[in-house]
């Protein structure tokens, strides 16, 4: 199953995997059948989640709703820590993953806006760095890996910031692959996809963020908080749920 799984992330475009990876998933869901796991998003319980990644992880992918360990972190912080699932808002989602939308859309409906420059899951075509919004537009803005593969991550920050209200949050999720540089990497003439590999951890990726990473986000305005959300869960919500166990989510307002 790993070796499928890595193939598919390797060979396939996100897009594709995002629309016919349901149905491949479904007879796997039926193999996986248990009561060792559940995902907190779909309540779907399993004896394991499955292995995920080019260099796959163990227990890291729901079967049913496709959540990934970061997902449900994320999910578990929302519903515990905001008041997201509570009320209505103005709702800016990047790069949209599959196992929010229908919870997501119930909540906020015709203002919960997903956008992408390409996936046709997203409801806007958006290149984030001119988002066509006026400024202090939306109430929550959530981007979950997806800076490390804009051009100018200082940019889609900014434009971030200027269309999220005063008094508004963001979640702003990237990667870090060790060992984490203290100052983040890029080069502009790293271009290869095998020198990206090298360099960067991943081929479509164009920068390896460092520990400077709040620090850049901050820097356009967000207010920063390095929340360890995780760290208030017990040992066994966090072996239910398939959690990641450094995860620091990061929590931007704009005041």
């Amino acid at each position: 199953m790993k070796i499928i799984i890595s193939y598919l992330l390797k060979k396939i475009p996100r897009k594709y995997l995002q629309i016919f990876s349901p149905s491949f998933f479904f007879i796997i869901k039926i193999l996986y059948r248990g009561n060792k796991v559940e995902c907190p998003l779909c309540h779907t319980r399993l004896k394991k989640f499955l292995p995920y990644g080019r260099i796959p992880r163990d227990n890291a992918l729901c079967p049913n709703c496709l959540s990934l360990e970061r997902h449900r972190l994320i999910y578990l912080f929302m519903s515990h820590k905001t008041s997201f699932f509570q009320q209505k808002n103005n709702v800016l989602h990047i790069a949209p993953e599959v196992c929010f939308f229908k919870k997501f859309e119930k909540v906020h409906t015709d203002t919960y806006i997903t956008a992408d420059i390409e996936s046709p899951l997203a409801k806007v075509k958006m290149d984030i760095h001119h988002i066509p919004y006026s400024d202090n537009f939306f109430d929550v803005i959530l981007c979950n890996h997806v800076l490390e593969h804009v051009e100018s991550d200082t940019k889609v920050l900014s434009e971030l910031f200027r269309v999220l209200k005063k008094g508004g949050w963001a979640i702003l999720q990237v990667p870090f692959f060790e060992p984490i540089p203290e100052i983040t990497l890029e080069d502009p003439n790293i271009i290869s996809p095998e020198a990206r590999f090298q360099h960067y951890g991943q081929d479509d990726h164009l920068r390896k963020y460092g520990k400077d990473y709040p620090k850049r986000i901050s820097n356009v305005g967000f207010d920063v908080e390095e929340n360890m959300f995780i760290k208030t869960l017990s040992p066994e919500e966090i072996q239910k749920y398939g959690l990641p166990i450094e995860e620091v989510i990061y929590f931007c307002k704009k005041k």
